[in-house]
């Protein structure tokens, strides 16, 4: 491992996101940027039957235009929950890893989470846990609008609506099984929960393989 990273929070990110958490020597997400909508920091991407399919976490409409990251809340006005665990295991349920895994991620879908970043925040830790990344991960004091010269800033670099193969030109998605494959061809860079519930302890592999 090598180098510093700065990345936004991400919700279930990408794998894409996760490759470069696991090649960074140390990780500082950033907790003090204004929030943006329709990113990561909210939204993640999971392969069902029918495809593709896009889930987002409600959160709570700040009374001002601009709203700090961390003051975010999650909105419980609709149960999003039941509804994206329920989605999460109609996708799983018969991918390699499901069982032995759900016990860990259940919990994020039953505990009531005031802040998304505390959402993030733990959840991601948790992953990395999983996945075996042993890069420090740390959160920033202030807002870093000009990081120094040694920490690649991707904040606004993983992002949905982004062309990854034009805007990260050292992340390489590394093909591997997935549930609908045969439908549906290879997805890449969906959330790190489809490979890690269809490659399990070997998730690692296709991570460190997946960088310049």
């Amino acid at each position: 491992m090598s180098g510093q990273i700065l990345v936004s929070q991400a919700c279930f990110g990408p794998v894409q996101y996760f490759v470069h958490l696991g090649k960074a020597g140390k990780a500082t997400i950033e907790k003090h940027s204004n929030y943006q909508r329709q990113t990561y920091r909210n939204r993640y991407h999971i392969l069902g039957a029918n495809g593709p399919l896009t889930l987002s976490v409600p959160v709570e409409k700040g009374k001002t235009v601009k709203v700090k990251d961390s003051q975010i809340k999650i909105a419980y006005h609709s149960n999003w929950q039941a509804n994206h665990w329920r989605s999460i295991v109609s996708a799983y349920n018969s991918s390699p890893f499901f069982q032995f895994y759900r016990d860990d991620i259940e919990p994020f879908f039953s505990k009531k989470y005031t802040y998304l970043f505390d959402f993030n925040l733990e959840s991601t830790r948790l992953l990395c846990e999983l996945l075996g990344i042993e890069t420090e991960i740390v959160v920033s004091d202030d807002f870093l609008k000009n990081p120094p010269n040694d920490v690649l800033d991707l904040r606004e670099v993983i992002h949905p609506k982004k062309n990854f193969r034009k805007v990260d030109s050292t992340f390489i998605p590394v093909p591997y099984k997935q549930v609908f494959d045969e439908r549906h061809g290879f997805i890449p860079n969906l959330s790190i929960l489809d490979l890690l519930f269809n490659k399990g302890p070997e998730a690692l592999l296709v991570l460190n393989s997946g960088i310049k």
